[in-house]
C-alpha cells in the first residue's frame, strides 16, 4: 500500500488507536475532533485480553496496567435472597487471562500522550457533518459548511451518533434500548472485592454495580465506577423525587452501597448513559471505514465495547498493510471483523434482557436454571471465554503487531495472543 492521506474522525480510544497504527505504517494521519480540547467521556470499563493485546502491540500495555485494577471475577447476587446468580472467573481459561478495569480518562490519556509524542496532527473544534466524495478523494464537510480534505481514506470513529454512518454500503441506525444507567466515578471504599466487578440484581429491573477502576493518573486516588440501571424515560421522575429518595432506594436493595451513594451530593454527579443496538453488516463505504461504536454499538452487559473498538483499529491497519489499494483493504477489513463482531453483538442482544428488562420470566430463568447450569463444565470456561472476548478468536493482535509495530509484536502477542488463541480453540 502506498502512503495515504487519512482522516480519523473522533479522538476516542478507537480513533486514537487507529491513528497510532496508521501513522506507524507511514501514512499521513490527521485526527479530526469536534471538541476544542479532546477529552474522555464516561466512567469505567474493562479491558479484556483482546483489548490488552492490541495495546500491547502499540507498546502501551505496561503503562495502562500501572493505572488499572486487575479483574479476576464477575460476581452478581440476588438483592433479596443473596443467592449467587453470576460467577464468571477468568481462571477457568487456564491461561493466566484476566481483565483490567480502568477509568476511561486513564485509557484516553495513555493513547493521547502516545499520539502527541509521535506528532500526529489533531484538528480540534472541527465538527463533521458529512462527506463529499465527488472529487475522487473524500473531503469532510464541517457543520458550518467548510470543507476539510480531501483524503485517500476517512476512518469514522465518531461514535454511536455518527453523522457519517449512512455512507456505509449497508446503512443501519441504532435501535434505542429500554434501559440505561446512572454512572459515577467515586473514591474506592474497602469492603468490596478489589479484583471483581460486583453486582446486585432485583429481577431485571434493578441492577447495581461496583467496579474498581484504578487511578485516573499516576499517583491519584484509587477509584470505583458505581452504576444503577434505570430507564432513561424514568430519569426525570427519579430526579424529581430527590437524591435522598434515590439513595434510600439503592440502600433497600444493597445496604453496603451506602459507602458509594454517600459520596453523591446531587444528581449532577451522576451521568445518565443511554444505550442503543446496531451492527453495520459492511462497516465500510466508498473511501470510508467505520470502527468502534459507529460500526457496532450495544448495551455494556458483556463489556466488549472498547475492546472491539481497539480490535477494529488494529484490523483496519493490518488490512491496509496487506492489500495494494483502498477498496481491497476495506473488503479485507470487513472480512477480518465479520464473525467476531456479529457473534458478540448477537450474544449481547440475547443476554441483555436477562439483566435489563421488564420481564419476570427471564430473570427467573437467570437466577435458577442458568445459575445452576453455569457451574457445570464446560460452561465455566465458555462463560469466561465469552467475557474475555475470545469465544470467537479475532486473530488480530499478531497481525496488527506485524503490520504496525514490529518492535512490540513479540511482547504483545506472547503475553496475550498465544493465550487467547488457545482459549478460543475448544469453543
Amino acid at each position: 500500500m502506498k502512503t495515504l492521506d487519512i482522516a480519523v474522525v473522533g479522538a476516542g480510544p478507537a480513533g486514537l488507536a487507529a491513528a497510532l497504527f496508521l501513522h506507524r505504517a507511514r501514512h499521513r494521519v490527521t485526527v479530526v475532533e469536534r471538541f476544542d480540547q479532546p477529552r474522555p467521556l464516561g466512567s469505567g470499563l474493562i479491558l479484556q485480553p483482546t483489548g490488552l493485546a492490541v495495546l500491547g502491540a502499540l507498546g502501551l500495555r505496561e503503562e495502562i496496567m500501572a493505572l488499572g485494577s486487575r479483574i479476576d471475577r464477575l460476581y452478581g447476587a440476588d438483592a433479596a435472597s443473596g443467592r449467587t446468580v453470576l460467577d464468571v472467573r477468568y481462571d477457568a481459561l487456564r491461561s493466566g487471562a484476566h481483565g483490567l478495569a480502568v477509568h476511561r480518562a486513564a485509557l484516553f490519556s495513555v493513547l493521547h500522550r502516545a499520539v502527541a509524542a509521535e506528532g500526529i496532527a489533531i484538528a480540534t473544534g472541527s465538527e463533521v457533518a458529512g462527506l463529499d466524495d465527488r472529487g475522487g478523494r473524500p473531503a469532510l464537510l464541517g457543520a458550518q459548511g467548510r470543507s476539510l480534505g480531501g483524503f485517500d481514506l476517512v476512518v469514522d470513529a465518531s461514535g454511536a451518533r455518527s453523522p457519517l454512518r449512512g455512507l456505509s454500503r449497508v446503512p443501519a441506525e441504532p435501535r434505542p434500548l429500554a434501559y440505561g444507567a446512572f454512572w459515577a466515578s467515586l473514591d474506592w471504599r474497602d469492603g468490596f472485592d478489589a479484583n471483581a466487578l460486583t453486582q446486585r440484581y432485583r429481577r431485571a429491573r434493578v441492577m447495581i454495580g461496583v467496579l474498581p477502576i484504578g487511578r485516573r493518573e499516576a499517583g491519584g486516588p484509587q477509584m470505583a465506577a458505581f452504576f444503577w440501571s434505570l430507564k432513561p424515560a424514568d430519569a426525570e421522575r427519579v430526579k424529581a423525587a430527590g437524591i435522598e429518595a434515590w439513595k434510600a432506594e439503592v440502600a433497600r436493595h444493597w445496604p453496603e452501597a451506602a459507602a458509594y451513594t454517600g459520596q453523591v451530593g446531587g444528581f449532577d454527579q451522576l451521568t445518565l448513559a443511554r444505550y442503543g443496538h446496531h451492527t453495520l453488516v459492511y462497516p465500510a463505504g466508498r473511501g470510508i471505514a467505520f470502527i468502534g461504536d459507529s460500526a457496532h454499538s450495544t448495551s455494556p452487559q458483556l463489556g466488549q465495547g472498547a475492546n472491539m473498538a481497539l480490535l477494529d483499529a488494529a484490523a483496519l491497519a493490518a488490512s491496509l498493510a496487506a492489500e495494494d489499494d483502498v477498496p481491497d483493504a476495506l473488503d479485507a477489513y470487513c472480512r477480518a471483523r465479520r464473525w467476531h463482531v456479529r457473534v458478540f453483538q448477537g450474544l449481547s442482544f440475547v443476554f441483555t434482557p436477562f439483566y435489563q428488562s421488564d420481564s419476570r420470566l427471564l430473570p427467573f430463568l437467570r437466577d435458577t436454571l442458568v445459575a445452576t447450569v453455569a457451574r457445570v463444565p464446560p460452561a465455566p470456561r465458555l462463560l469466561a471465554a465469552m467475557v474475555a472476548g475470545t469465544i470467537v478468536d479475532p486473530h488480530v493482535e499478531l497481525r496488527a503487531g506485524v503490520a504496525a509495530a514490529p518492535s512490540t509484536v513479540a511482547r504483545g502477542s506472547a503475553t496475550e495472543g498465544a493465550g487467547t488463541r488457545q482459549d478460543a480453540a475448544p469453543s
